[in-house]
């Protein structure tokens, strides 16, 4: 009934080439433009391209913690289910703690949100591991006062893109000054979400798998029936 284009591969071609010739992709560094790509695509809006901000060697980092089989630290189940866990190099673990046993009165005690609460559960999982950090401010503030104050120890990178009205500018303002030496992306302003949050772990992890192609194309047979999800 509607002439549309099917084929996915066209699809994934047109979007990546529209996104080329539109977005202003020089100020990227070579290894972290297909990352801008991605993130770029998972919004639908070239112009958001010129919000992303970045720190330190963010592909390096990245590559290393998931090659190390380093888990990847989740503030919220949207973007943990967002996460391709066939991408994952070393089948990584990917840990949400929002629903754990006791956060809710933690929460209570901290006066803070459950996001917030939940990453006091994360010490003996962050060493190494990359944070992906998509839905709550509260959850950035609250880990970068843990690890200002060494309650925690160093990620290998934080992905920051909380999404809404209060405090997700702020806080990815916050981020941005005070990572020190940590890697970071971020996208500033009040835009963000699980989605574009998963949307880069994909991106760099597609780029730690030896069977993908930085634009996410298959370089040997995958399993059709492992796509999201475990």
């Amino acid at each position: 009934m509607f002439d549309y284009l099917r084929d996915p591969q066209e699809i994934y071609r047109q979007s990546f080439t529209t996104i080329e010739a539109e977005a202003d992709l020089a100020r990227f560094p070579e290894e972290l433009r297909s990352v801008a790509v991605r993130i770029i695509h998972a919004c639908g809006m070239v112009e958001k391209g010129d919000l992303i901000a970045f720190g330190g060697d963010v592909v390096t980092a990245a590559i290393r913690s998931l090659q190390n089989g380093k888990p990847i630290l989740c503030d919220a189940e949207m973007v943990r289910h967002g996460i391709i866990y066939r991408l994952l190099p070393q089948q990584n673990p990917v840990i949400c703690t929002l629903n754990t046993d006791g956060n809710a009165e933690r929460a209570a005690k901290l006066a803070t949100t459950r996001s917030a609460a939940a990453i006091e559960d994360w010490a003996d999982h962050i060493d190494g591991a990359i944070i992906a950090i998509g839905n709550a401010p509260t959850a950035l503030f609250h880990l970068l006062e843990a690890l200002i104050s060494n309650r925690l120890a160093k990620p290998a990178l934080i992905i920051g893109m909380p999404v809404g009205f209060v405090g997700a500018e702020e806080s990815k303002e916050a981020l941005i000054a005070h990572a020190g030496d940590i890697p970071f992306v971020t996208l500033r302003g009040r835009f963000g979400g699980s989605a574009v949050t998963a949307a880069t772990l994909n991106a760099l992890a597609r780029l730690a798998s030896p069977g993908q192609t930085p634009d996410g194309t298959a370089t040997k047979p995958t399993d059709p029936d492992k796509g999201n999800g475990k």
